[in-house]
């Protein structure tokens, strides 16, 4: 009953649209619609109310009650259309686009749905072009970011999409013509710190790459109100007006790398005076007191990055000379700031770092002896002007720059350390009654005493000193210092066991008030920095470091502080040392037996092994770096801001990740705590033997890892540049070895990876390999290839005229070596099942082929056979011809004998395609079976 209902209101509410009375039509449906299940029924009902609710401009309504009549019939046309009218009118054309483009596809011959597509394709593209007007956009955002009343959110959004347009060339050119400066200016005018931000990083993006639009920039804004913005005590602010500075200077000194060409080249004659200008701007920042510390490390930062050479072979060192010469005083100044005293400069923790490493790059970019007796006679100058017998705080200001030196141009520091009076008042200086000098003093000392024969002096002059305010001192700053500095004097004979410096034992004693130190959380972050670094000159005596490593608490200690200290290069740098010491992954010169006797003879000291830096006790000391988890704390390490962890740095580090591969068994660890990832940008930037010795790790991984494992998604691809790159002649044979192992097990996976492998130009170093005399470089190169032959590229190489790719292969595959062989003839199979033309070319590159195959067939090893047997079976398919010279020769009798054989479990492949060789040779007609 109640479907007939249902029906009959449907009727009266069909009879109610006809007389245009929307509403009572609509309530017809609405009571239909409560007494009926019947889908189709259902889907009528909401259909005919959407259209109502057309009629009634009830759009939203009409919008649902169509999706619901949809909802029980995707194909439902009216429905379609209706809710694309009703989508229209609400605004959303993309939606109500997809629509009408359903109902052309069911009905392509329907005029009325082709016309509102054309329409509807029209008004988006209408309203594209409206909402994305730049120069309106440009507009509207300054409007919401200069009006004080606007909302915060409305302000944020829009200075973030004012950012991210001048960063757009074309989005840069549209704020620079619309007088986007002047009201950038604005902006900075403000002086409210979110819209200031916003202005300079905006004024950045439009700097970049723009030689002409960069000089307008700097000369609207201002090079002083430029480095009046970076010497904000704000940290954000002061790096996104160093990021703005360093646009400007690429742009102007052609550091983009981009051509500026016609009308843009023009307009910029000459920028070498703006650079010197802001070169002179940023020198005046390293002395001004209202400069705060962030600001003065931005301004060393630029200095370090824009003023030496990029390449040494640039003939032209001219910023620099200018830097020596109107500069290198106010750096000096910094570099012997002492942060007790009260006349001291804003510093941070790395400020006097950052300066000695620009003085470190000054002197190593000066180009002959002239520049660099020049240099120093500055540094002498300022130095010697110090020394006051009066004011104390001078003197120590004296002390600290020749601290700070000998952390940058060590030779130059030695060199200054000769100075008369200079190693007197550091000596003086750690008497002294006040802290404060002898912190400087001891720091100092620490820094002298790197060469052994300074070490020399200062045991015999300064040891004592070190050891009365070691016991004496109660500030525990000055105590770790002290101990450190007679840690690198105890430590000056390096690995050398015959030149301890000090008693048997004092060294451990040394080192595990260091270990003490370092377990202790109550003492601040940069004190136990000093433990570590006393442990990182301790740890070259073996003793030391096997006591080391069994204290677990002690290494876990030290890993949570390298994790938490990825902003202190320092620290990043002693972890590294100490590291490297435990697992003896420093370079050691070999020792010719010869030598020794002849030193002995001479009576010259002969380097001593300690018993506990042999084999033995360092795979030990490996084993328990691991279980502590060495492995996560080496890649937090890694992960660290570029300028924090140095190219230095990150060779130590990829020592340490080679001496822990080292162990087959122990790389299945490494690779489970992230270590492969880790590995990886360690091998592609940093010093050349940093380089190599993670692309060694690298291999060694890749070797006997599963790669999909070791390097998920896409890091894959990365390895392969550093995994050829060892395949050189300048790299050892164990280097070439497990790179081509490395290879071999990647090029296994994927077609994608042996495209990547064939696009680093592996393929000719891979085929040198394969000549090797040395049988298991040869066997490493000829299994990488059988793998490689799969790739498409490298078949045509092989298909290519005027070559003996195919023939190395066939002559390989006769070699006595079971497993070049096994390779070798894996690679022919795939070959000659590729290509027919590969098969009748095997024929012709040597007389032996035939000889080859049959041995092959005969093989006692059974995957040599059976790759013989598929050749074999390669060769008959290709060619009738070919076949009958087969069958001809003694092939037939091998087949023969090898198919009749009985398969068993071992054998079936090898049967069955002796079987399959025998059934196309019938198949040509050749034998018969026998009845």
């Amino acid at each position: 009953m109640a479907e007939v209902e249902a029906v009959q209101l449907k009727e009266e509410g069909n009879r109610h649209f006809q007389l245009q009375d929307y509403k009572a039509a609509t309530k017809s449906y609405s009571q239909a619609l409560k007494l009926t299940k019947d889908k189709a029924l259902l889907a009528t009902l909401y259909r005919n109310r959407a259209a109502c609710g057309l009629k009634t401009e009830s759009y939203v309504q009409a919008a649902s009650d169509a999706s619901r009549a949809i909802d029980i019939n995707s194909s439902d046309i009216k429905a379609l259309y209706r809710r694309c009218q009703a989508l229209e009118h609400l605004g959303k054309l993309d939606q109500a686009f997809k629509d009408v483009q359903r109902c052309a596809t069911l009905e392509p011959r329907n005029q009325n749905f082709q016309e509102t597509l054309r329409r509807l394709n029209t008004s988006i593209q209408e309203k594209l072009r409206v909402q994305f007007s730049t120069d309106l956009r440009v507009q509207k955002m300054f409007e919401i970011l200069l009006d004080e009343n606007s909302e915060a959110d409305k302000r944020e959004k829009a200075a973030n999409n004012l950012i991210v347009l001048g960063r757009e060339e074309a989005g840069a050119e549209k704020i620079f013509q619309n007088n986007g400066v002047a009201l950038l200016l604005q902006l900075l005018d403000t002086k409210k710190p979110e819209l200031v931000l916003a202005a300079v990083r905006t004024l950045s993006g439009m700097c970049s790459s723009h030689r002409a639009r960069a000089t307008v920039i700097l000369h609207a804004v201002r090079i002083d109100r430029i480095c009046s913005l970076m010497a904000v005590e704000n940290e954000q602010m002061s790096l996104a007006v160093c990021n703005l500075l360093q646009a400007i200077i690429d742009s102007l000194s052609g550091e983009d790398k981009r051509e500026h060409r016609g009308k843009e080249e023009a307009l910029v004659l000459d920028t070498k005076k703006d650079l010197k200008q802001i070169t002179s701007h940023l020198l005046d920042m390293l002395v001004s007191k209202k400069v705060s510390g962030q600001g003065r490390d931005q301004a060393l930062n630029l200095l370090n990055k824009n003023v030496p050479r990029k390449d040494l072979a640039i003939h032209d060192n001219s910023r620099t000379i200018y830097v020596v010469d109107n500069g290198l005083r106010k750096i000096l100044k910094v570099v012997g700031q002492v942060p007790d005293l009260p006349s001291c400069l804003p510093l941070t923790d790395n400020t006097r770092m950052l300066a000695s490493i620009l003085i470190n790059k000054l002197y190593d970019d000066l180009r002959c002896d002239p520049e660099r007796d020049h240099f120093r006679k500055i540094c002498e100058e300022y130095i010697t002007g110090k020394f006051d017998p009066q004011d104390m705080d001078k003197n120590l200001n004296a002390i600290q720059t020749v601290s700070g030196i000998l952390q940058g141009p060590f030779d130059l520091g030695n060199q200054l350390l000769g100075l008369k009076g200079v190693m007197e008042m550091m000596v003086a200086l750690c008497g002294s009654e006040r802290e404060t000098d002898q912190l400087v003093a001891v720091e100092a000392l620490i820094h002298a005493s790197t060469k052994l024969s300074r070490a020399t002096f200062i045991i015999t002059n300064g040891v004592s000193l070190l050891k009365q305010i070691y016991k004496t001192t109660k500030n525990e700053k000055i105590k770790i210092r002290t101990l450190v500095g007679l840690c690198k004097l105890g430590s000056a004979g390096g690995t050398d066991y015959g030149l301890r410096q000090f008693a048997e034992g004092s060294t451990e004693k040394l080192a595990k008030q260091c270990r003490k130190w370092l377990c202790n959380t109550s003492i601040d972050t940069r004190t136990r920095r000093w433990a570590v670094e006393g442990l990182a000159y301790l740890t070259l005596d073996a003793d030391v470091k096997d006591d080391f490593v069994q204290d677990i608490p002690a290494l876990q200690a030290m890993f949570e502080l390298a994790k938490a200290s990825t902003s202190d290069k320092t620290i990043l740098y002693s972890v590294a040392t100490t590291l490297v010491n435990c697992t003896n992954s420093y370079d050691v010169k070999e020792v010719i037996p010869e030598l020794v006797q002849l030193a002995k003879f001479s009576k010259q000291h002969v380097p001593e092994e300690h018993p506990k830096d042999k084999k033995d006790f360092i795979d030990m000391r490996v084993k328990r770096l691991l279980k502590a988890g060495v492995i996560s704390a080496l890649a937090c390490m890694v992960k660290a801001d570029s300028a924090i962890l140095t190219d230095q740095t990150k060779e130590l580090l990829a020592r340490v990740f080679l001496a822990l591969c080292d162990n087959p068994k122990d790389r299945g660890t490494i690779v489970a705590q992230g270590g492969g990832k880790a590995l990886i940008p360690l091998a592609l930037e940093g010093t050349d033997v940093g380089k190599v010795k993670a692309a060694h790790a690298l291999a060694k991984i890749a070797a006997v890892s599963n790669p999909d494992i070791a390097f998920p998604g896409e890091r894959v691809y990365e390895v392969v540049r550093p995994l050829v790159s060892l395949l050189d002649t300048q790299r050892d044979g164990l280097q070439n070895y497990e790179a081509l192992l490395g290879l071999t097990n990647l090029s296994g996976r994927s077609d994608k990876l042996r495209q990547k492998i064939f696009k680093e130009r592996a393929l000719p170093d891979i085929e040198n390999y394969m000549f090797e005399n040395h049988d298991q470089l040869r066997q490493a190169a000829t299994e990488c290839m059988c793998n490689m032959v799969l790739h498409k590229e490298v078949q045509e190489r092989f298909l290519a005229d005027g070559n003996d790719r195919l023939k190395l292969v066939v002559l390989l595959c006769g070699e006595d070596d079971d497993k070049v062989q096994n390779a070798a003839a894996g690679a022919l199979a795939m070959l000659t099942a590729a290509h027919k033309k590969l098969c009748l070319k095997m024929t012709q590159v040597t007389t032996q082929w035939l000889e080859i195959l049959q041995r092959l067939c005969l093989h006692d090893q059974l995957s040599v056979q059976h790759r013989g047997l598929v050749i074999a079976y390669n060769l008959l398919a290709a060619d009738a011809e070919l076949a009958k010279k087969l069958v001809e020769s003694e092939l037939l009798e091998i087949l023969t004998v090898v198919g009749k054989q009985e398969p068993d479990e071992k054998k079936a492949e090898v049967v069955q395609t002796a079987r399959e060789c025998l059934i196309k040779c019938m198949d040509y007609g050749f034998i018969k079976p026998v009845s």
